[in-house]
């Protein structure tokens, strides 16, 4: 039993270690500087406790009873907490609040490393309820994200094992305790994978539903009405939304606006979110193809229009128009030209 959960562990610190590496390129391609230092940071401590587990794991090292792996210990719940916290209240901490929150990782240089490791995680406790109290201030946008809340709410209970586990650390032999913490990392890089897989969008739509929620308006220099006709002339006659990596940033940049006035521009003015309304141009073109060109496919037209894939295309479409591509095409043949 003992193998199965260290060559368990073993696996999912080869896919932390990897996935991290890959998480870093979606870092870089943020608009806001400090989110791409914070995400960067906060991959490369999570990736350092990773391969210190595998060192004890397989090799049987001692580094991970030492004072820099409690400190890093000690960096991972606040640097989250600074990575997360504009985005959920909506605001940007000053530089001279935020260092003060890596004050504790003194204490993993002063404490004896026994007492350090399960204060980490007592730290680490307090953050999540910061973070908690800050979710549940959104709670009146929760229907916008219910697959997403589905996936933050394995990643809480999934904080709070590795919670218990850390404070109870003393109580359990240091492979078993090793093993499952390298695991639960493992297990929360999966579910941040899968996450980012299934909503690529879902920082720039929490950061939406945070302004509206704390009513703070980036458009008090805009015209914008005027932006409005810009982007439906960039949508209708350059078709901007073909492009398959068009996201927030660029298309802001097109307008000459900063992403955070774009979104609220399309959240007060049209009532929906970015991706959303990326999503409609997409499928109202798709639509018009549909019934115009009988003779393209329907995965062609999709990837025309600017989806990805085909599964991308039939979930947004179904959503969208409540049917499939398929079954519009269908429903449409008297107006498809012979």
């Amino acid at each position: 039993m003992m193998h199965l959960l260290i060559g368990l562990a073993l696996l999912l610190i080869g896919f932390s270690v990897i996935n991290a590496g890959l998480l870093v390129l979606y870092a870089w391609r943020q608009s806001s500087q400090a989110v791409t230092y914070l995400s960067v940071v906060l991959l490369a401590i999570l990736a350092a406790i990773q391969l210190l587990n595998f060192s004890y794991l397989e090799f049987g090292t001692e580094w991970v009873h030492s004072r820099f792996y409690n400190a890093l210990l000690f960096m991972v719940a606040p640097t989250f907490y600074l990575l997360s916290a504009p985005l959920l209240e909506a605001k940007i901490q000053p530089f001279a609040e935020r260092w003060q929150h890596f004050l504790p990782v003194l204490l993993a240089l002063i404490l004896p490393p026994a007492w350090a490791l399960p204060l980490a995680f007592v730290v680490g406790s307090g953050y999540l309820v910061l973070l908690g109290f800050n979710i549940y201030a959104l709670r009146a946008q929760r229907s916008r994200f219910r697959l997403e809340l589905l996936g933050l709410a394995l990643m809480f209970v999934l904080a709070i094992l590795v919670i218990v586990l850390g404070v109870s650390n003393a109580l359990v032999p240091d492979q078993v305790f090793f093993s499952l913490y390298a695991a639960a990392i493992g297990c929360g890089f999966v579910l941040v994978s899968a996450v980012l897989s299934f909503a690529p969008q879902l920082p720039t739509e929490v950061a939406e539903a945070a302004r509206e929620t704390y009513a703070v308006s980036t458009l008090s220099k805009v015209d914008c009405e005027a932006a409005l006709q810009v982007l439906q002339q960039l949508m209708h006659m350059q078709k901007l939304y073909q492009n398959t990596e068009l996201d927030l940033p660029s298309l802001s940049e097109a307008l000459g606006l900063s992403h955070y006035q774009l979104s609220e521009l399309i959240n007060t003015r049209l009532g929906k979110s970015f991706s959303r309304y990326l999503r409609e141009q997409r499928v109202e073109a798709a639509k018009l193809q549909l019934i115009h060109e009988p003779k393209a496919t329907v995965l062609g037209i999709g990837l025309a229009v600017g989806f990805s894939s085909q599964s991308n295309f039939y979930e947004a479409f179904r959503e969208i128009v409540g049917m499939t591509p398929g079954q519009f095409r269908k429903l449409n043949q008297k107006s498809i030209p012979k």
